[in-house]
C-alpha cells in the first residue's frame, strides 16, 4: 500500500519511478467582508422604501385626495360667501378699475347697490316671519283637522257607523307616528354617515376643480398637455408671463382677472380669445414673450399665435389643440375636382387652409408675387400650386425660368411659351433675356391704343437668388446679377414691378434664405403678395414680409423647419385676413409631381396648343432653317412676327436684330416661304418639315456622290 505525499511547495526533482506525484495547492480563505453596521443597513432600507415608486405614488395620492377635500371646502365656503355677500361685485369693480374701464365699474357698483337693497329687504322680512309662520301653522293645522273631520262625517253617513267620524284623523295621527319612528331609526346612522357624505361632496368639488398641489396631481394632469383652454388658465398664463404691471393688475382684480378676456371661441383646430390688457401694459410686451406664454398654456411655441386686432391695447391669442398642427390637411381641390377651372380676373386659387381650418384662397389678379423661405420647406410646391390653378385659365401665358433645374417645372413643357431649366450662369443669362423680353412686351402693350385688353402674361422665376448672385457680365461689362442700376436681371424685374401690372404683365419669384444680397430691398418691396415659409431670424422675416406684417404679429421665423413644411405666413390684400391683422398663416395643400402632370394635361387640353421654346444653346454653329422649325414647333402655322420674337428669345446674339427680310432670305427657295393666311403672313410647319427633309436628302445624295 503506497502513500500519497503532500507537497506544500513545488517539487524540484522528478519522482524516481517516473510517475507524477499528486500536488495539492492550499488556497487561503478570502478575507471576510466587513460587517455593515445596523444603522447603515437600516438607513439603506429606509431610503429604498422612501424613494420607491409605490411610496411616491402613495404619498401623492394621499396628498391629492386630502387636498381635494380641504380645498373643496374652501371652494364651497367661497361660493357661499359670494352668494351671501357683495364680495363678487366688489371684485368685479376692482377688476374694471384696474383695466381702466370706468363704465363697467359704475355698472357693477349699481348692481352691488341693488344686491344690498334686496338683502336688506329680506332681512327685514325675517323680523316678521316668526309671527306669520306661527299664524300660518295654526291656520293650516285647523284647516287640516277640519277637512279630516268633514271627511270622517261623510264616511260615517255612508257606512252608518258614528265611529268613522274620527277614522281619517286617527289614520293621519298613525301616519305621523310612523314617520317619527322611521326618523328615530334612521337618525342615528344618519348622524354617523352624514359627515362622511359631506366630506365626499367636498372631495368631489375639489376633484372637479383639480384643487391640489401640482406635484400631487396624476402624471397626465401634471403634464397639462392637451388641457382645454379655460378663462382661468389664460389668466394664470398671463399673470405668470413676467410682466410686473400685468401681474400686479391681475392680482388687484382677484378672481375677476377673466374680465380682461373676450369670449373664448372655437376657431378651427384651436380656440381664439381677445385679451384687453390693463393700463400700463403694451401689446409688444406680450408678443415678445410668446414662448413663455405658450408654455404657461401647456402648449408648444408653434401652437400659439399672437396678433393685434383693431381694438386698442388688445392682443388676440389663437391656441391650437395639442398636436393638431402636426396633422396633415386634406388634398387640394385641384386634385379632387377634375372639373375645376380657373378665372384669373375674378377667381381665387385654392391654396390651403388657415389655422381655423377654413379654406384659404388667393386672388392672383394683377398682383406681383414673392415666396421665400429656407431650403427644402416647400417653396416650389407652394408656388407651383398657384401656377397650376391659373394654368386652367386658357388666356394666361407663361414665361418660366427654373434656376434649380431638377425637373420641378418640367410638366409645363407644352404649356409655357418659354421654359428654361438649369442652375448655371448660362441659364441665368437666358432667364435674364427672357425677363427683358417680357419688358419689351410690356412696353409694346403700354404703347397700344387705350382700352386694349391684353391676355395675362406671368413671368415666373424659381430660385431667383441664383440670378441675383450671378457674377457673369455681358460684352458691355454690365453684370447680369447684383442689385445695382447696371444689373440686367434686377433692372428688368424692377421695370415689370413698376409698370407691368397695368397691362397684365406679372412677375412671380421664388427664392430661398433671403438676404440683402440675394433679394434686394426694391425687388422684395415691389411684390403685392409676399409669403414666407420657415425662416431663421426675425430680420429675415422682415425682409420677406415687411416691417408692418412682423410688427403686427407675423413670425415665419417661429415656424419649425422641416416640421412646418408647406406652412406659409402671407401678407397680401389678395387673401382674406382677419380685420386688424397684417398677415395670415396658411397651411398649403401638397400637390406631387404626378398630380401636377395630370393638371397640366388638363390645362393643355383647354388650349389650342402651345409650343414651348427651349432656349437655343450659345456658341454652336447656327442652322437658321432648323432653328425656325424649332420655334414653330407643333403649331400648324405661326405668324412671322411671332417667329421673329421666338428666335430673338432663343438666341439674342444670332437673331436679336433679324427682320422680316432676313427671315424671307433664309426661307426663299426652300419651299417654306412665308405666305398669307387670314390676311397675315405666316410660316407653315408642314412646309418647313418638307424643306428640312428635302435638304437632308440632297445633302445625303451629295455625300454619296
Amino acid at each position: 500500500m503506497s502513500e500519497n505525499i503532500v507537497h506544500l511547495h513545488k517539487p524540484t526533482d522528478p519522482p524516481a519511478d517516473g510517475t507524477a506525484p499528486t500536488v495539492l495547492t492550499v488556497v487561503p480563505d478570502p478575507a471576510p467582508a466587513p460587517i455593515v453596521p445596523l444603522w447603515v443597513r437600516s438607513g439603506r432600507a429606509v431610503k429604498r422604501a422612501v424613494t420607491h415608486e409605490r411610496t411616491g405614488a402613495t404619498v401623492r395620492a394621499v396628498a391629492r385626495h386630502g387636498s381635494y377635500t380641504f380645498n373643496g371646502g374652501r371652494i364651497v365656503a367661497r361660493r357661499t360667501w359670494d352668494g351671501k355677500t357683495g364680495a363678487r361685485y366688489e371684485r368685479m369693480i376692482r377688476a374694471a378699475e384696474a383695466a381702466g374701464n370706468l363704465e363697467a365699474a359704475e355698472e357693477w357698483e349699481e348692481r352691488l347697490q341693488r344686491f344690498r337693497a334686496a338683502r336688506h329687504h329680506r332681512r327685514m322680512d325675517l323680523l316678521h316671519s316668526p309671527v306669520e309662520a306661527a299664524k300660518g301653522v295654526a291656520v293650516g293645522a285647523g284647516m287640516g283637522i277640519g277637512v279630516l273631520v268633514a271627511l270622517g262625517v261623510v264616511m260615517a253617513v255612508n257606512n252608518g257607523d258614528i265611529g268613522d267620524v274620527i277614522t281619517p284623523l286617527s289614520a293621519t295621527i298613525d301616519f305621523i307616528a310612523l314617520l317619527i319612528r322611521i326618523v328615530q331609526v334612521v337618525w342615528g346612522p344618519a348622524l354617523s354617515i352624514g359627515p362622511f357624505l359631506a366630506l365626499l361632496a367636498l372631495w368631489s368639488v375639489g376633484r372637479k376643480q383639480q384643487a391640489a398641489p401640482q406635484w400631487a396631481l396624476p402624471a397626465n394632469v401634471r403634464s397639462g398637455e392637451g388641457e382645454p383652454i379655460t378663462p382661468s388658465i389664460v389668466v394664470k398664463a398671463l399673470r405668470d408671463l413676467g410682466v410686473p404691471a400685468l401681474r400686479n393688475a391681475i392680482k388687484d382684480m382677484g378672481d375677476a382677472g377673466a374680465s380682461m378676456l373676450g369670449p373664448i371661441r372655437i376657431a378651427g383646430c384651436g380656440i381664439e380669445v381677445d385679451v384687453t390688457l390693463p393700463s400700463g401694459v403694451s401689446t409688444i410686451e406680450v408678443q415678445n414673450r410668446r414662448r413663455k406664454l405658450a408654455e404657461n398654456l401647456t402648449r408648444h411655441e408653434h401652437e400659439v399665435f399672437i396678433t393685434i386686432p383693431q381694438a386698442a391695447r388688445t392682443v388676440r391669442l389663437w391656441v391650437a389643440d395639442s398636436g393638431a398642427l402636426d396633422e396633415p390637411i386634406g388634398p387640394s381641390p385641384l386634385v379632387t375636382d377634375e372639373t375645376m377651372t380657373a378665372d384669373y380676373a375674378k377667381g381665387r386659387a385654392p391654396w390651403g387652409q388657415d389655422l381655423r381650418g377654413d379654406a384659404a384662397s388667393l386672388s392672383l389678379y394683377q398682383r406681383h408675387l414673392l415666396i421665400t423661405g429656407l431650403s427644402n420647406q416647400g417653396k416650389t410646391v407652394a408656388l407651383r400650386s398657384l401656377a397650376l390653378w391659373v394654368a386652367l385659365d386658357k388666356s394666361v401665358q407663361f414665361l418660366m425660368g427654373d434656376l434649380k433645374g431638377v425637373g420641378d417645372w418640367a410638366m409645363f413643357d407644352g404649356l409655357a411659351t418659354t421654359l428654361i431649366q438649369g442652375p448655371t450662369d448660362e441659364h441665368v443669362i437666358q432667364v435674364t433675356e427672357m425677363v427683358e423680353g417680357a419688358v419689351e412686351e410690356m412696353n409694346r402693350r403700354i404703347q397700344a391704343p387705350p382700352g386694349t385688353v391684353f391676355p395675362p402674361l406671368i413671368v415666373l422665376v424659381d430660385e431667383a437668388q441664383v440670378a441675383f448672385m450671378c457674377p457673369a457680365v455681358d460684352e458691355d461689362k454690365r453684370p447680369y446679377g447684383g442689385s445695382k442700376a447696371k444689373s440686367r436681371y434686377f433692372m428688368a424685374v424692377r421695370k415689370i414691378h413698376n409698370q407691368g401690372r397695368a397691362v397684365n404683365v406679372l412677375m412671380w419669384q421664388g427664392t430661398q434664405d433671403p438676404t440683402d444680397q440675394n433679394l434686394p430691398k426694391l425687388v422684395r418691396e415691389g411684390a403685392h403678395t409676399r409669403a414666407s415659409l420657415a425662416l431663421g431670424t426675425e430680420s429675415q422675416a422682415r425682409m420677406a414680409l415687411g416691417d408692418k406684417a412682423v410688427d403686427g404679429g407675423a413670425a415665419p421665423n417661429m415656424l419649425r423647419p422641416g416640421l412646418d413644411r408647406g406652412t406659409l405666413v402671407v401678407a397680401s390684400d389678395g387673401i382674406a385676413i382677419p380685420a386688424g391683422q397684417a398677415s395670415i398663416t396658411v397651411r398649403t395643400h401638397y400637390i406631387d409631381d404626378d398630380a401636377a402632370e395630370a393638371l397640366t394635361d388638363r390645362a393643355k387640353a383647354l388650349r389650342d396648343g402651345v409650343t414651348t421654346l427651349h432656349v437655343i444653346e450659345r456658341g454652336e454653329d447656327r442652322d437658321p432653317l432648323a432653328d425656325i422649325a424649332g420655334v414653330v414647333g407643333d403649331a400648324a402655322r405661326v405668324r412671322t412676327q411671332d417667329v421673329l420674337k421666338r428666335l430673338a428669345l432663343a438666341n439674342e446674339d444670332a437673331y436679336g436684330k433679324w427682320s422680316f427680310i432676313d427671315l424671307k432670305r433664309v426661307l426663299d427657295g426652300t419651299g417654306a416661304e412665308p405666305y398669307k393666311s387670314d390676311g397675315v403672313m405666316v410660316i407653315g410647319r408642314d412646309r418647313l418639315t418638307r424643306a428640312l427633309a428635302n435638304r437632308d436628302e440632297t445633302g445625303s445624295a451629295s455625300t454619296a456622290e
